[in-house]
């Protein structure tokens, strides 16, 4: 409903980049991102446009790609819509119905929490603490202040007929119905997002999947930490949202993407004019050792062919196979580039030795998903 902000950057960076280091540790990588095309506020947005939620939607879903190809992303295997999968949402939310572990109230449908086991269990919480601190609505209709929404009747915007009521779905419930969709029920390997996701939201995905296909989803769940701009938290309310497109204009992609890499990913981001130009002027200097190296193999009529050196690069791979430890692996990129430097210094330039580092540069950078120029 919105151009994307820095915050949305992170996860397209950090899920990139670990696709990139499976696929150089010789998997054979399905990715699939799905687009939430409805909401209460992309309707709001639409309403208030005086245009259709398509309009809205199709308009930021360009904006959104515009920004992945800036930040130099892959695109996704798939990429479904929730609007395009309504006939296996309903029956998905249908089968949570029939298995007594959903329940329709007034043209709504609610989950059971406490039908299914291990709930709060990936967020390392306790059902009978969660209890305590759920706000009970005066005229809640559910049976539990912890269950959760899987249709809304509504009267306005865009709506779907159901057997319950002409509404729309409830957010926790897409991801899991594209997800069976796309995987053919498979369970699948890792599901990813932000930090703000494990829970409710990621929490009510397992609960789903774990009710209608006896398994959690996934074997393991990875989340990015949070932005912050100046050391505060990103909000409306300080006015310090930074659209992804306004910082690329300003630093380009590839120095944005550098420096959200910089830090491991499970950890906060402070983005600050200081650390924009430590990763502007850390860029720079890999590049330009390289370059470097290009002219002087290129006065030697050298190839750069597939030749590098493996201890560096193993190295280098190892930091991002330890859970994707950025930190250490750029230590590995510095260290090459300092051995480059040294290779181009020497009165005898041994110039297979330089295409062999410039090669292992190139490697490297084309895990981390940076442009080598």
């Amino acid at each position: 409903y919105n151009y994307p902000h820095i915050g949305n950057a992170r996860p397209i960076i950090v899920f990139d980049t670990l696709q990139r280091t499976l696929e150089a540790c010789g998997y054979e990588v399905k990715m699939v991102s799905n687009y939430t095309d409805v909401d209460d506020k992309i309707i709001k947005a639409a309403k208030e446009a005086g245009v259709s939620e398509k309009e809205i939607t199709e308009k930021f879903i360009r904006a959104y790609n515009a920004d992945r190809s800036a930040l130099g992303a892959k695109f996704p295997s798939a990429a479904p819509k929730v609007t395009e999968t309504m006939d296996s949402i309903i029956s998905f939310i249908q089968l949570l119905v029939d298995k007594g572990n959903a329940y329709a109230i007034d043209g709504d449908v609610y989950f059971r929490v406490n039908s299914v086991a291990h709930y709060g269990n990936l967020s390392n919480q306790q059902v009978e603490d969660l209890m305590v601190g759920a706000r009970i609505d005066e005229n809640s209709k559910k049976e539990n202040p912890l269950d959760f929404t899987l249709w809304k009747k509504t009267e306005e915007g865009i709506r779907w007929e159901s057997p319950w009521s002409i509404g729309r779905p409830g957010w926790h419930t897409e991801c899991v119905v594209m997800i069976h969709d796309q995987f053919d029920g498979e369970h699948i390997d890792i599901h990813g997002g932000g930090m703000d996701l494990k829970f409710p939201h990621h929490e009510n995905e397992i609960a789903q999947s774990r009710a209608a296909y006896e398994h959690p989803i996934a074997n393991y769940w990875v989340h990015n930490g949070m932005v912050n701009i100046d050391g505060e938290k990103m909000s409306k309310s300080l006015g310090n949202v930074i659209w992804v497109k306004d910082m690329i204009a300003k630093i380009g992609g590839d120095v944005l993407r550098w420096l959200m890499l910089s830090a491991h990913y499970r950890g906060p981001l402070n983005i600050n004019e200081e650390a924009i130009d430590t990763a502007r002027k850390e860029l720079e200097k890999v590049r330009l050792s390289m370059k470097q190296g290009y002219v002087k193999c290129s006065l030697a009529d050298q190839d750069i062919s597939e030749e590098y050196e493996e201890a560096l690069f193993s190295s280098f791979l190892d930091a991002m196979c330890d859970d994707l430890n950025t930190p250490n692996a750029f230590a590995s990129v510095f260290e090459t580039t300092k051995v480059l430097n040294t290779a181009l210094r020497q009165r005898e330039v041994d110039i297979r030795a330089v295409a062999r580092l410039v090669k292992t540069l190139e490697k490297m950078m084309e895990v981390l998903g940076i442009p080598v120029s």
